[in-house]
């Protein structure tokens, strides 16, 4: 992972964005849609997200479940590219405004909530009625750590002017570990003959790979944090 902190309150992309996401940010512009409506607009697919993992465990048939599942993955990558949309035309659009650092903050850390929350309520299969128990913890958790590697970052830049986005779990890859244990989630349902707990919970999997994942990123962003401190107040060191 890549820990050399970015100068600005955004990550430096590296690569040339596709030419497909260039056509989406033509269109996004030429639409009116400025950079903040489209970062709110994320916080919708986030939602939709939640509603998906709620509604799982309550289909009445495996392929219903599966269909929820493959939706609340949807909305997972929905919000990614609401994500991606919004700094591509904040900058090449010049849509950016002074509320710009607001905009590009807050609707992620909501929508990080909306989805690791959901996919805690959706870790077991069992109709009959939404629980707020069993797995619950676990989602919550992931959130709170999620939450706290923003705050981390935020406060490395407060204290360095520069912030690092390495991982093991930042946002995209958070994403990224639970898109891939919800569409092997919805997969595996496919094949069940009747609404019953899956033999492998790949949520519960993903969940846990995240929240490992979340507080080894907390770490290394606050050692990194540490030693930037270190190097500008004792640079004989």
């Amino acid at each position: 992972m890549d820990a050399t902190p970015s100068k600005g309150p955004r990550r430096e992309i590296k690569l040339s964005p596709p030419e497909w996401a260039k056509t989406l940010t033509r269109w996004a512009g030429a639409s009116g849609l400025s950079s903040n409506t489209i970062s709110a607009i994320s916080i919708l697919f986030a939602g939709l997200s939640l509603v998906a993992y709620l509604l799982a465990p309550e289909m009445k048939t495996p392929g219903q479940a599966a269909a929820s599942w493959f939706m609340a993955a949807l909305g997972i990558q929905l919000r990614l590219l609401c994500s991606m949309l919004d700094g591509m035309v904040a900058i090449e659009g010049s849509k950016g405004t002074y509320t710009r650092p607001i905009y590009k903050e807050a609707p992620d850390r909501i929508a990080d909530v909306l989805i690791l929350v959901g996919a805690g309520y959706s870790t077991n299969v069992e109709p009959g009625v939404i629980k707020l128990w069993g797995e619950l913890p676990l989602g919550w958790a992931c959130a709170v750590l999620a939450m706290g590697t923003a705050y981390v970052r935020l406060l490395q830049g407060t204290l360095t002017g520069r912030q690092s986005f390495m991982g093991p779990m930042a946002k995209q890859h958070r994403m990224a570990v639970l898109t891939v244990g919800t569409l092997a989630a919805a997969g595996m349902q496919t094949f069940e003959s009747e609404i019953a707990i899956p033999k492998i919970d790949f949520l519960k999997i993903s969940l846990v790979l995240i929240l490992i994942g979340s507080a080894i990123t907390c770490q290394r962003r606050l050692a990194l944090t540490v030693r930037e401190l270190r190097k500008k107040n004792h640079p004989e060191d």
